[in-house]
């Protein structure tokens, strides 16, 4: 069984500190998380900013002063930009995060109704925004909340804008999407390409036992605040205990965690892109 790939939404667009304080906000807080964690034994970090009114934002300096401040404490790890449309729904902020070129970047392949809005990705944007992922090089992690959203991943790998060995991530649990199951869970890491690699993304109350599941399918674990704001005891969570939470588990069963040089080799990532510095483009 490959080493398990430990993944932090640490922000997200969704989650306030009134929710819960330990929320990371500013750069220099989404630094210092990254840090714990990398420390605790994530690799891969999945970046949401926000404005100086802490409300979602896609500006391109905002980003490039965090991860700036992730990579000066943090090296090592790998950054995943986020294209989520909260943040902004016009088409060239959405790209725009993907032409910072960090190693990776989210990529929803298909719309899908949320807790009061719907999460819209056209056929013609996507398609837009996988031909940026092939232009740039940068890894896509795609995002799946409905079945046919892997479909819609292969009919874009079979046009040649997405490069196989493709990295899928499951979000399960989301209210309006598909219920955080184990069941559901087997489901669709039955059903993409053979090669791909997957994680999953347990949201609220689901993360956990998820993450369990996924560490005994070989598949690997996104945690983090973005996706649940408490531990399993209904304590406020951290993004550094829920991690902690899985490394504890996955020693448990007996699963290896990969580090980020490790990570990279699993995800099949450029090795040459590991030490580019996001700039404006």
């Amino acid at each position: 069984m490959q080493k398990l790939i430990i993944t932090v939404a640490l922000t997200g667009n969704v989650p306030t500190k009134k929710l819960n304080p330990n929320l990371p906000l500013t750069p220099d807080e989404i630094a210092e998380d990254v840090l714990k964690c990398s420390e605790a034994g994530a690799a891969l970090f999945h970046i949401h900013a926000r404005d100086a009114e802490q409300e979602p934002t896609l500006n391109a300096a905002v980003y490039i002063e965090t991860v700036h401040k992730i990579k000066k404490s943090s090296p090592e790890v790998i950054i995943q930009l986020s294209t989520g449309a909260r943040a902004g729904k016009d088409w060239a902020s959405r790209i725009n995060p993907i032409k910072l070129l960090p190693e990776m970047g989210s990529f929803t392949t298909g719309s899908n109704n949320l807790a009061g809005i719907i999460y819209e990705n056209s056929p013609q944007f996507i398609e837009c925004l996988a031909g940026v992922f092939k232009e740039t090089g940068v890894k896509p992690e795609i995002e799946i909340f409905e079945t046919g959203m892997i479909n819609n991943a292969v009919y874009l790998t079979n046009k040649g804008l997405l490069k196989p060995p493709l990295h899928f991530n499951f979000v399960l649990g989301a209210p309006g999407s598909m219920p955080g199951t184990v069941k559901n869970l087997l489901f669709l890491s039955e059903s993409i390409p053979h090669g791909s690699t997957w994680s999953v993304s347990g949201i609220g109350k689901t993360e956990i036992s998820l993450a369990t599941a996924a560490i005994i399918m070989g598949g690997h674990v996104r945690v983090g605040l973005e996706d649940n704001l408490y531990m399993p005891d209904c304590s406020l969570a951290t993004n550094l205990k829920l991690v902690e939470k899985i490394v504890t588990i996955a020693g448990e069963v007996g699963r290896k965690i990969a580090d980020p040089d490790e990570s990279r080799s699993i995800l099949s990532l450029n090795p040459e892109y590991k030490y580019r510095i996001l700039q404006e483009v």
